[in-house]
């Protein structure tokens, strides 16, 4: 599962992907200094791991990831191929989620690609060509499917009929996510797609550091816009975090964000919020060799959750035996939770919550 880094040229992309991430994507002041898209794993920060390690001790601690991948800069006439417009279109396409970065600071020292600061024409710009492209992906799919629904096939004709939907949404210049799909044909050919305005978004406003907690102007105009959507919005500085980054031990950064009177960087909680855009949840093994997080889809059952770990643990999955987090912190061990009667024995059918603790039984 893979979120992607969109937005104009010179609005923070690669600033913010070199603080997320290991891999160090070029960072400069004009546009398209990121050309090919950089993919950084970044590991997701959860406080869980460091109380279960404090009762089990294992030998490792192993917290779970998701990948962020940094895209090329978009300017009008993408959907045209301006630019970088057919890369940036094909690379968008193959990521689950999209952090779209806004430019809500002004410096006269970073030129913007428009000659002025406004995110809202900023977010109308990527909106407009990524509806125009998936317009064209819509109106060649109902072509295609207008002799076919002359047969008289019904899932045919409800495909047809969905998008036809979807073309008068996107004409209206809503996002495709707006038409929601509930039959298994509608479902199907959303899917088959793969429509970029279809993906769940989060706005990140880029702003200055005096900015930083209470948002500003700019910021202001993109409250209502994504409350509208039903989007995400997160209000982070790239330039402190890239200051943040440089510390090398956690008691300097610590000591950084006491002095902004931030309670953490930015990046965690743009990391959470990434993870919850993706529709992913966490569960735990825990062991006197490992404690280790894993990431399963909300609503992933026994066997699938089994299956992260080995393809043979799902094969041949017996049950699972699974605790629940806050009663092994409550009560500070497994035979604990096993005396109070808490440890659960569950079979196939277990929908996983987040934060379980779970052992897997196997005849693989």
């Amino acid at each position: 599962m893979k979120c992607g880094i969109v937005g104009l040229p010179n609005v923070g992309k690669s600033t913010l992907f070199n603080c997320l991430s290991n891999a160090k994507a070029q960072s400069a002041n004009f546009p398209f200094c990121t050309i090919e898209p950089n993919v950084g794993v970044i590991t997701v920060p959860d406080n869980r791991l460091s109380e279960l390690e404090n009762i089990v001790h294992p030998e490792r601690v192993v917290p779970t990831t998701i990948e962020i991948v940094d895209i090329a800069g978009l300017v009008k006439g993408a959907h045209k191929g301006e630019g970088l417009g057919n890369q940036f279109l094909a690379n968008i396409r193959e990521v689950d989620a999209i952090i779209h970065v806004l430019r809500c600071f002004d410096d006269d020292n970073i030129v913007h690609v428009d000659g002025s600061v406004d995110p809202v024409r900023d977010k109308e710009v990527i909106d407009y060509e990524l509806q125009l492209k998936d317009l064209e992906t819509v109106e060649n799919k109902i072509n295609s499917l207008k002799r076919a629904v002359k047969s008289g096939d019904k899932e045919l004709v409800k495909q047809y009929d969905f998008c036809e939907k979807l073309k008068s949404a996107l004409e209206a210049g809503q996002p495709a996510r707006t038409v929601v799909p509930e039959t298994d044909p509608e479902i199907e050919v959303m899917k088959n797609m793969h429509l970029l305005t279809a993906k769940p978004v989060l706005y990140l406003c880029n702003v200055d550091e005096s900015s930083v907690k209470t948002g500003n102007a700019y910021t202001k105009l993109i409250e209502p816009i994504a409350e509208a959507e039903g989007a995400e919005m997160l209000i982070i500085g790239t330039k402190i975090e890239a200051d943040i980054a440089e510390f090398e031990t956690y008691e300097e950064r610590a000591l950084f964000l006491e002095e902004l009177g931030l309670e953490e960087a930015g990046v965690n909680r743009l990391i959470r919020a990434a993870y919850k855009l993706l529709n992913l949840q966490t569960y735990f093994t825990a062991g006197v060799k490992e404690v280790r997080a894993w990431t399963v889809p909300i609503g992933a059952t026994a066997p699938q959750a089994a299956g992260v770990i080995h393809s043979d643990f799902e094969k041949g999955f017996i049950r699972a035996e699974v605790m629940k987090f806050s009663d092994f912190i409550s009560l500070g061990s497994e035979n604990a939770v096993k005396e109070a009667g808490k440890l659960k024995v569950e079979g196939k059918a277990y929908v996983v919550e987040d934060g379980d603790i779970m052992h897997f039984r196997h005849n693989v």
